[in-house]
């Protein structure tokens, strides 16, 4: 595990799994899932793609690299899934029985989390039996923790100028950004998205899963340098408490 320089997490652990997908802890023990992607996840580490208990599961939009083992992990342990309201009706034609559906600008206690979805700047079509569903629109999300703790994950997104808005609202601590490029923002496009953000740290994500994301921590880091914002480049695996 590791600590971050510029701030307490105050019982809140945060494991990146690679790509975007996050396990995060409560103060109070619970654990949610952000974007499960693990079975087929290939940054995933082997011993990480099970778990004890997962209490609830956000998803940030329906691609298959975000959603994938959404269903299963929700039925094998009765998690509340939380996600926009088309696709939490798709969750709930699979099997899934904890539905918590809202939509952006919406807030819900999940888990003992305030839970607040906002907008994100990117497609959210459904895979399924070789169709392309339409799983409502894709959105971030803003958790805030017991302990005071906010965190900020962006989902699949380009920068977009109302990050102002969810700084000047919600004041996240922590900015979980996709930076690969080619699918969502590259790291000149994550830059800009802190300045509007404003965050104290920021957690890189989305990036060199594949070729294709080619991205890197280091030219974020370079771009932000002025900022006075803590770049944590986690390993898949890792976790900050």
């Amino acid at each position: 595990m590791s600590s971050l320089k510029s701030m307490d997490l105050n019982g809140v652990n945060i494991t990146w799994l690679g790509h975007a997908t996050f396990k995060v802890t409560t103060p109070e023990g619970k654990t949610i899932l952000i974007d499960p992607w693990v079975s087929a996840n290939p940054k995933c580490p082997e011993d990480q793609k099970q778990f004890k208990k997962v209490d609830a599961i956000l998803c940030t939009h329906g691609h298959g690299d975000h959603i994938g083992d959404a269903p299963v992990i929700a039925k094998q342990h009765n998690a509340t899934s939380v996600s926009v309201y088309e696709m939490c009706l798709w969750l709930k034609k699979k099997g899934v029985e904890q539905i918590a559906p809202m939509n952006k600008g919406g807030t819900q206690s999940v888990a003992g989390v305030t839970v607040t979805m906002v907008h994100a700047d990117h497609s959210c079509g459904i895979e399924d039996d070789g169709q392309i569903i339409y799983g409502g629109e894709a959105c971030g999300y803003v958790l805030t923790f017991s302990n005071g703790v906010k965190l900020y994950h962006a989902g699949d997104t380009n920068v977009f100028g109302d990050m102002k808005i969810i700084h000047e609202l919600y004041s996240p601590d922590i900015a979980c950004l996709p930076i690969g490029d080619i699918y969502t923002m590259g790291p000149r496009e994550a830059a800009y998205a802190c300045g509007l953000l404003k965050p104290k740290v920021v957690i890189p994500m989305h990036f060199g899963t594949f070729p294709a994301l080619t991205g890197t921590v280091p030219e974020l880091a370079s771009r932000i340098a002025d900022f006075k914002i803590e770049v944590v480049d986690m390993e898949p695996g890792e976790t900050l408490k």
